[in-house]
């Protein structure tokens, strides 16, 4: 797999002023800075195939995570070149002959638009395949694990800490990290790292990931069609999302903060 990112420090922030009224009755003028939303076009064998919002940052991670995610691809092996324009508004995939769904099925115009508030969406499922998601090999974890990742997602949010704005996620395999990022939406930030896993050649069936948004049925069915085994959130799941983490034997871990988590079996 080849990645060609032309893009380099696109601007995350924009400084606006507002109008601060208090209770008190204090009226004043301040400014802060507010995430900006970058809107990307992603095309699969030169058909426009994915509009993503998102935040400006690992790029080539997110397409690679949501393209697995969205079945297009079974893995990193599937993808022969990655492109991303300079601006960052443009990305060409090109998948090997061999890649993803069976591709003779109807051309028909299809909009996917899951929970995530960002405004994703899935334009045509000329590549989407209906494959049935295998059953997750449950692995060895300890509750320090957890811990450690729910340290570090409360100190390590940079953008969160100046907007309140992001969700963040961790991919990390035992006791080490090996990746983090934040994105205006908990879906992006979970394509994220396992796209960072598939560019790194990093084997997902040993990892588990640490999200900071609530976890719905569309979450949880990211992390199986991933193949990862744990799922572990700062937030709370939906019964729906319990009962298809039993069914693909996910271990799913929620609440989970720096002294506390409520493990779903």
């Amino acid at each position: 797999m080849y990645i060609n990112e032309q893009y380099q420090d696109l601007a995350l922030l924009e400084t606006k002023e507002y109008q601060f009224i208090g209770r008190d009755g204090k009226i004043c003028t301040e400014t802060e800075q507010i995430l900006k939303e970058h809107v990307m076009d992603v095309y699969v064998n030169d058909r426009l195939t994915m509009k993503l919002i998102c935040l400006p940052q690992h790029l080539a991670e997110l397409v690679l995570g949501r393209l697995l995610t969205e079945q297009i691809i079974t893995s990193a092996e599937d993808v022969e070149h990655i492109y991303i324009c300079e601006y960052g508004k443009r990305t060409k995939v090109y998948l090997k002959q061999t890649a993803g769904a069976d591709v003779s099925t109807s051309d028909s115009y299809v909009e996917i638009t899951p929970t995530c508030c960002t405004g994703n969406h899935i334009l045509n499922d000329y590549f989407i395949s209906a494959r049935e998601p295998e059953v997750l090999a449950p692995i060895h974890w300890e509750p320090e694990w957890i811990f450690h990742m729910a340290d570090a997602f409360a100190d390590g949010s940079p953008l969160h800490s100046i907007t309140f704005a992001t969700h963040s996620c961790l991919l990390a395999r035992e006791d080490q990290i090996l990746f983090s990022c934040e994105d205006i939406g908990r879906h992006n930030a979970l394509d994220k790292v396992i796209g960072y896993a598939l560019r790194h050649n990093i084997d997902l069936h040993q990892c588990m990931v640490y999200s900071s948004g609530r976890i719905p049925t569309d979450m949880a069915m990211k992390v199986i069609q991933a193949g990862i085994p744990i799922l572990a959130s700062k937030a709370s799941p939906t019964f729906e999302a319990i009962e298809l983490a039993k069914e693909y034997h996910l271990t799913l871990i929620c609440a989970a903060r720096r002294d506390r988590m409520k493990v779903f079996v």
